[in-house]
Order: structure tokens, then C-alpha cells, then sequence
């Protein structure tokens, strides 16, 4: 299912009416590249019509609940999100150089340990996990919201990270009662990651309708590698998880608005702020594989400043 986490951050972003995930591939070099980056990353937007919908873990047929580690994802409250637009793909190493370059923000990292892990340089190499069309890793909340930002400036559109509301409606495909956001509304796994390390073979073509796996192995396929769901979103189940602009709360279902919810206006704990994250598709190793990845699922994460996500990003008009 599709499913919610926390992090700790280090920077907020607000987001209003009409929402557009900052999507597209490839790399730039030079302004004029740029603005091709930046055109592209408009042109895949994919517009969702805003509507009502129940938020959380719809449950079962049974009624059962889909989630059953933690409980912060129930009762369901029923919400309304006006329409926004999303992007089509999670946000690649190749996107995110871009930015990296354009704003002199490389600098920043060069003695930094997440350097090499989560500021890299992306390769042509469709073998490499750093691949340029395969999804990012920012060191930080930081970093996500300042793409968004930066893709603001560059476009004069109000890009933003999405709401949880957000995130999940698109996910769920218009908010549908589906547990995680594929094609078909159910889970056929890709096994590519299942071998040791020093067996995946990234040469191998993907199969099944997902790809969730234990965070621990960094390799992920290539955005858009899996049929989408009904709206044409890629990778909303599986992959990698990513950030959402809401601070996260335990019980902060029991007390959202009705109307575009956005989250808690501050951090519950001010000394370790918290953020939403959502799909948790790389923590198979944490909670476990059943029912990973379930929409409106809320979990558990605490990393450091870091995380294992990509930047889903949207934009209001």
C-alpha cells in the first residue's frame, strides 16, 4: 500500500492549489540545456482532478486493517483535495545534478560524507545505480524542497513537494480503494533484488509490476520501468519512498481539516522535527515485506538528516 513515514528534516516548504510533481529525464549542461530540463520537467506533469476521498488504510474487504504494525494511519477521515498536478516520475540523479550545478550547491558537499552517495555524478552507465534515470537520493528535506524551489524560480510556477493528502489521492489513482498504486491495484513483485549484492545483474529486464525491497542494496531500476497506475503515475508503490511538504504526528488524522489538508503547522517535537514520507519502498528490510508499500499506510522511520527518497514534487496554480 501506499504508505506514510517520518524523517527528520531541516527546512518546509508550503504548497496551494494546483499541484505538479517535478518530473522528466535526463541531464543539462548550459543554460540553454537547462531550460530544456526545466521544459520537460513541466511537460510531465500529469494533471489530477481534485475530488473526495477517504485518507488512510482503507482496510480490507473484511474490514481488517491492511496495516497492523502501528495504528497511525486509522480510522480513515474523509478529505478533499482540490485538483493539482503531479509529476509522472520520481525525480532522477540526472534532474537533480541539474540543480546541484545550477545553483552552485555542489560546492557545498565536497568534504561532505554524503558526497558520494547522495550528490554524485550521474553516468550514462545503465548498469550503475547512478544512472541518470534512475531515482535520487537527497542528503536532506532540505534539498528536496530547494529543487522545488529552484524549478519555482526557473518556471515561474508555484512548484512544491505534494501533501500526504496529495501524494495519496494521486497515488490511489483519484483516491480509489486500492492497497498499492500499480496497474492493477495489487502487488506482482519484481525478484531482481532478491540475490545477494554481488549477484543482481542490472542487466536483467524488469519483471512483475513493482520493485520493493530491503533499503540496505542502493541499486533501484530505472523510473518508469513498471506500468503505471490508472492516472499514468510511475513508481508510486516501490522503488524508493519520497518526501511529502507535511510534518508528521501521530494522531494528527484526528484532528485534520476536511478541506486540503496539509499536515501539522509545526513539528510535533521542535528537537527532532519530523517529516512525512511516502511509499516506503525501499524498507522491506525494516518492517518486513507483507503488505509493503500500502496506500495510506503510515509508518515509522527516524534516519538522521539523510534520506532514501526521491523528490515526488508538485505544483499549484
Amino acid at each position: 500500500m501506499l504508505r506514510t513515514e517520518r524523517l527528520k528534516v531541516i527546512g518546509l516548504t508550503i504548497m496551494p492549489t494546483f499541484l505538479v510533481a517535478c518530473g522528466g529525464l535526463g541531464s543539462a549542461d548550459g543554460d540553454s540545456s537547462v531550460s530544456r530540463f526545466v521544459g520537460k520537467a513541466v511537460e510531465n506533469q500529469v494533471f489530477v482532478e481534485g475530488g473526495e476521498f477517504e485518507l488512510g488504510d482503507v482496510g480490507r474487504p473484511d474490514g481488517s486493517a491492511y496495516v497492523t504494525l502501528v495504528d497511525h494511519s486509522r480510522p480513515v477521515i474523509e478529505v478533499k483535495v482540490d485538483s493539482y498536478s503531479i509529476s509522472r516520475y520520481e525525480t532522477t540523479w540526472g534532474q537533480m545534478r541539474v540543480y546541484y550545478e545550477a545553483t552552485g550547491r555542489l560546492s557545498q558537499y565536497e568534504a561532505s560524507p554524503f558526497k558520494q552517495r547522495y550528490v554524485t555524478s550521474p553516468t550514462d552507465d545503465r548498469l550503475s545505480p547512478y544512472f541518470r534515470n534512475k531515482p535520487a537520493r537527497v542528503p536532506n528535506y532540505g534539498e528536496a524542497e530547494g529543487y522545488c524551489d529552484w524549478l519555482a524560480q526557473e518556471t515561474g510556477l508555484p512548484f512544491a513537494l505534494p501533501t500526504e493528502a496529495q501524494w495519496e489521492y494521486a497515488a490511489r489513482s483519484r483516491g480509489r480503494e486500492v492497497p498499492y498504486a500499480t496497474d492493477s491495484g495489487e502487488v506482482q513483485k519484481d525478484p531482481y533484488l532478491r540475490r545477494p549484492t554481488e549477484y543482481v545483474d542490472p542487466s536483467i529486464p524488469p519483471s512483475g509490476n513493482t520493485l520493493i525491497h530491503s533499503s540496505l542494496k542502493f541499486e533501484r531500476r530505472p523510473v518508469g520501468s513498471y506500468p503505471p497506475n490508472s492516472l499514468g503515475l510511475y513508481d508510486m508503490t516501490g522503488n524508493v519512498a519520497e518526501w511529502t511538504q507535511d510534518w508528521f504526528q501521530e494522531d494528527y488524522y484526528e484532528q485534520a481539516p476536511r478541506d486540503n489538508p496539509s499536515g501539522p503547522e509545526k513539528p510535533a517535537n521542535p528537537d527532532r522535527p519530523e517529516k512525512t514520507v511516502r511509499d516506503w519502498g525501499g524498507h522491506g528490510d525494516s518492517m518486513g515485506e507483507q503488505g509493503q508499500c500500502l496506500c495510506g499506510r503510515v509508518c515509522l522511520y527516524r534516519p538522521q538528516e539523510r534520506a532514501s527518497a526521491a523528490s515526488s514534487i508538485i505544483l499549484s496554480r
